[in-house]
């Protein structure tokens, strides 16, 4: 390559000087840990937001326009139900329940949980098995108990297991497991539609959400509009995830004390960075005089700047993934309940911020040399 030269001599000189490498490696790895540790926290609870939406798997979800997420839904009134079976392009719909409880243990103790009533005729969206049938939902006094991070809570239950919800007997029937664990930590129980509104006390409406499924994709639009034209709303899966997303990052204090814990942490990276790479280039002034001296061209002394900057800030973003996912792997295994996760929305954002450090180092280090004479090294 024609820059080969003088970017090898750009790396002696930068992986000599042991301090002021270790420095910039050290500030940008951290940098980079904690901006993808903030991000993947808030990853993490949006997944287990999204819990409910995606356990239950439903194409398309009705509700009333003033809900923001599963756990805040507003009794929808029962002739919706049949109303929303009768509109054009609709293959099927049916009652869902989610709503909250106390459950009563063996040792007297009271557990809050989330209680979960599917359409008795179709159980659907109901969770995959691990102990038992899911026909024994249907006997009396049963549900099902999902083992996940909360299920410790309930005293590991197992089948025949019995608790009180509301002066109502309970029995665990099956142990089951879901694809996302809950946001709030409490356990969750399953049952039919039909139990749920038995056991738990309500509203004089009682679904809490009618779960669509459209003829086809093209006939979302529609039942759309339709369901706006009866004072409701009907969102797709991915569109109800949208808006949990929007309420948790606009609405509450999390997405603003995530963005604001980021931000720092870009700043603190950037200024280490900064400040090190300067005094870098300050300290070998003299070095990149006598290159000028000897022949070497501004452009070339710019690209090298350019790849020592671009390979500390690599490096150093390098070390930080593999950081947090270290940090992230041995805090999942040994807390079943945290909840953060790396996307590759994290990873781009990192990457983004590092290359704007890498840039911003590099203008700093770039005006400098720019500005020196080789005359003014030896005259010294």
């Amino acid at each position: 390559m024609k820059y080969t030269g003088i970017m090898r001599i750009g790396f002696k000189l930068l992986v000599n000087d042991k301090a002021k490498f270790s420095a910039l490696l050290i500030g940008i790895t951290f940098a980079v840990f904690l901006m993808v540790q903030m991000t993947a926290m808030f990853a993490g609870i949006l997944n287990r937001a999204y819990s409910t939406v995606t356990n239950i798997g439903a194409t398309m979800w009705v509700m009333d326009t003033a809900v923001n997420t599963p756990a805040s839904s507003i009794p929808l009134p029962d002739y919706l139900l049949d109303a929303v079976r009768s509109l054009d392009g609709v293959s099927y719909a049916v009652p869902l329940f989610v709503g909250g409880a106390q459950v009563r243990l063996d040792d007297g103790s009271y557990q809050p949980v989330t209680v979960i009533g599917l359409d008795d005729t179709s159980l659907f969206g109901r969770p995959e098995m691990e102990q038992g049938n899911i026909q024994d939902i249907f006997a009396d006094n049963s549900f099902l108990v999902v083992h996940d991070a909360e299920f410790s809570k309930l005293e590991n239950p197992k089948i025949g297991t019995t608790f009180e919800l509301n002066d109502h007997r309970g029995v665990i029937v099956g142990v089951a497991r879901v694809a996302a664990n809950g946001l709030f930590g409490v356990p969750t129980l399953y049952t039919t539609y039909s139990r749920a509104i038995e056991y738990i006390p309500t509203t004089r409406f009682t679904i809490s959400y009618v779960l669509v499924q459209a003829k086809s994709e093209a006939a979302i639009a529609g039942i759309e509009q339709q369901v706006a034209k009866l004072g409701y709303r009907a969102l797709t899966k991915d569109q109800f995830n949208r808006r949990i997303m929007d309420f948790y990052t606009f609405q509450t204090g999390v997405g603003v004390n995530i963005l604001l814990m980021t931000v720092i942490s870009f700043i603190i990276g950037l200024s280490i960075s900064g400040q090190t790479f300067y005094s870098f280039i300050l300290e070998n002034l003299d070095k990149f005089g006598a290159l000028k001296a000897i022949g070497a061209k501004g452009r070339e002394l710019v690209y090298m700047i350019l790849f020592m900057a671009t390979f500390t800030a690599l490096t150093g973003y390098g070390l930080g993934i593999g950081l947090v996912t270290l940090v992230i792997s041995i805090a999942r295994f040994n807390l079943p309940g945290y909840a953060a996760i790396i996307t590759f929305w994290n990873l781009e954002l990192a990457f983004g911020m590092v290359v704007l450090i890498a840039g911003i180092s590099s203008y700093v280090g770039v005006r400098k040399v720019l500005k020196i004479e080789p005359f003014d090294i030896f005259r010294g």
